[in-house]
C-alpha cells in the first residue's frame, strides 16, 4: 500500500491506543506511548504505526509528504468536546464587577452575562458569526484541535436566534477543515418573558423547538444548563427526555455552581456526558459511574470564575468515571480557545497526571461526541487526525506553560497548519 503522508524520528507517540470506549480508571492513564515511532497515512486513514522504519509492504515516492518529528511528542488531534463557539460581541465589560465580587448569577440577574451575549448574537449578521468563529476555530486548530464541537444557547427564547448560531456551526463545518459537532442548546437561560413562569418556555421548547432541530437534522445532542435559578432538575429531565424521544443525544450542564444533583440526573437520563460538575455529589459521582456517564470538566471556567472550587477529578477517576477535558470557549465565563492552558489547569488544579489529561483531550473526549470510533486514537483504520508538537515530552508540554507548543496538525490526513505557515 502506498503511503501519502509518513511522520517518522518521532521521539514520543502516543497513540492513546486500545478498545474505542472512554478510558476508566487506571486505564485513563495508559497513554500507549511508542518511542521513535512513526506513523505512516493512506489519503485520510491511517496504514500503519510502529517503531523505528516502515515494513515491507508500505510503499513511498516522490509524492509522499514526509514529516520528520526529531525530537518531537506526536499526538491524535485533540478534541475540544464543550464550546460555545458561535456567538456575537464579548463581555470584557463584565471584568470590573467581577473583581467587585458579583457572581455569575448575580451578573445574569443584572441583564448581563447570557442575557447580554442574546443580545448581541440576535443583532449580528450570519456573516458576522461565520467570521468571529472561524477565527476562533482558526485559533484553535493552532493548538492542535481537530474536532470542535459547538452549543447554541444565546437566542434565549429567540428559536430564529438559536438556528443562526446552528447554521453558522453547519456550515463551518462543510467550509473549515475542522470538524465541527453541533449542539442545541436552547434551554441555556429562562427569556425575561417568561420568568415567573418558566415551565411555559420548557413547554415550548420540548412541543416546537427540539421536533424541528430534530425533524431538520441540525444538530446531534441536545443540552441544557441545570442549575439553581435557571433550569431545575425536574424541569431538565423534561427537556432531555424530550430530547432523546426526538432522537437527539443528551447532555446536560450539571452542578456548575449549586450541588442540585445534575449528575444524578444525568445519570438517570442515560446522558452520553454531564459537564461543568463542580458541585457534583458523590452519590451523582457513583451513579455517573455505573451508568458510563463521561464527566467533560472544565478547569478554565473555574479559573476564570475564581469561587475557589473545583470539579472533584481525582474522585471521578478513582470511581471509574471516565474524564474529559475541554474549553468550554465562550464569552462569559471562559473566553478562551487554548486547549493546551486547559490541559496545564487540569495537570495542576484538578491534580490529573499527564497521561490522563491527554486521555481526556483525545479518546474520551471523542466519546463524549460519540465518535471514538473514528477518532481520539492513533490506530490503523482510523481518521488520520494527528498533532505534532515541539515539545520532547508529554510532561514537558504541560510544564512549560502559556505557549503554544504546535508544530504541525494534519486533519484527515491533509497538513492544514504549521508553524512555519508552509
Amino acid at each position: 500500500m502506498k503511503a501519502t503522508l509518513v511522520i517518522e524520528n518521532i521521539k514520543n507517540l502516543l497513540t492513546i491506543r486500545g478498545k474505542n470506549r472512554p478510558r476508566k480508571g487506571t486505564q485513563q492513564g495508559e497513554a500507549g506511548l511508542i518511542e521513535n515511532g512513526i506513523v505512516a497515512v493512506n489519503d485520510d486513514k491511517i496504514i500503519y504505526i510502529g517503531k523505528g522504519a516502515l515494513p515491507d509492504g508500505i510503499e513511498i515516492d516522490e509524492t509522499t509528504i514526509v514529516v520528520n518529528a526529531e525530537g518531537k511528542t506526536v499526538t491524535p488531534g485533540l478534541i475540544d468536546p464543550h464550546t460555545h463557539l458561535v456567538h456575537g460581541g464579548s463581555r470584557e465589560h463584565e471584568l470590573p464587577m467581577k473583581l467587585a465580587g458579583k457572581g455569575y448569577l448575580e451578573i445574569l440577574a443584572g441583564g448581563g452575562g447570557i442575557h447580554s451575549t442574546a443580545r448581541a448574537t440576535e443583532k449580528a449578521s450570519f456573516e458576522d458569526l461565520y467570521k468571529k468563529a472561524e477565527k476562533s476555530l482558526n485559533t484553535m486548530m493552532s493548538y492542535g484541535v481537530t474536532t470542535v464541537e459547538a452549543k447554541s444557547g444565546y437566542g434565549i427564547g429567540s428559536f430564529e436566534t438559536e438556528l443562526k448560531q446552528i447554521e453558522v456551526a453547519n456550515k463551518l463545518n462543510r467550509d473549515h477543515p475542522l470538524d465541527i459537532i453541533s449542539t442545541f442548546m436552547g434551554a441555556h437561560a429562562v427569556p425575561e418573558e417568561y420568568k415567573g413562569n418558566s415551565d411555559l418556555f420548557v413547554d415550548k421548547l420540548i412541543k416546537e423547538q427540539i421536533p424541528y432541530i430534530a425533524e431538520k437534522n441540525l444538530a446531534k445532542f441536545c443540552d441544557v444548563f441545570c442549575e439553581e435559578g435557571v433550569f431545575s432538575v425536574d424541569q431538565s429531565r423534561r427537556i432531555l427526555n424530550a430530547a432523546k424521544i426526538n432522537g437527539l443525544i443528551p447532555k446536560v450542564h450539571a452542578d456548575e455552581i449549586v450541588s442540585l444533583g445534575g449528575a444524578e440526573l444525568a445519570a438517570e437520563i442515560g446522558c452520553i456526558s454531564a459537564e461543568h460538575l463542580i458541585g457534583a455529589s458523590n452519590q451523582g459521582i457513583e451513579d455517573m459511574a455505573e451508568k458510563g456517564t463521561i464527566a467533560v470538566l472544565l478547569p478554565g471556567t473555574s479559573f476564570n470564575l475564581q469561587k475557589g472550587t473545583l470539579a472533584r477529578a481525582r474522585k471521578m477517576i478513582e470511581k471509574n468515571v471516565a474524564v474529559a477535558i475541554s474549553t468550554d470557549y465562550n464569552p462569559g465565563s471562559c473566553p478562551s480557545e487554548n486547549l493546551q492552558l486547559m490541559m496545564t489547569l487540569a495537570s495542576l488544579t484538578l491534580k490529573m497526571q499527564p497521561e490522563e489529561v491527554i486521555v481526556g483531550v483525545t479518546i474520551n473526549a471523542a466519546a463524549a461526541l460519540g465518535i471514538e470510533d473514528k477518532v481520539g486514537s492513533l490506530e490503523v483504520g482510523k481518521k488520520a487526525d494527528i498533532a505534532i508538537f515541539d515539545a520532547p515530552n508529554l510532561d514537558y508540554m504541560i510544564y512549560h506553560f502559556g505557549i503554544n507548543h504546535t508544530d504541525t496538525v494534519i486533519k484527515n490526513g491533509k497538513i492544514v497548519y504549521t508553524r512555519q505557515g508552509r
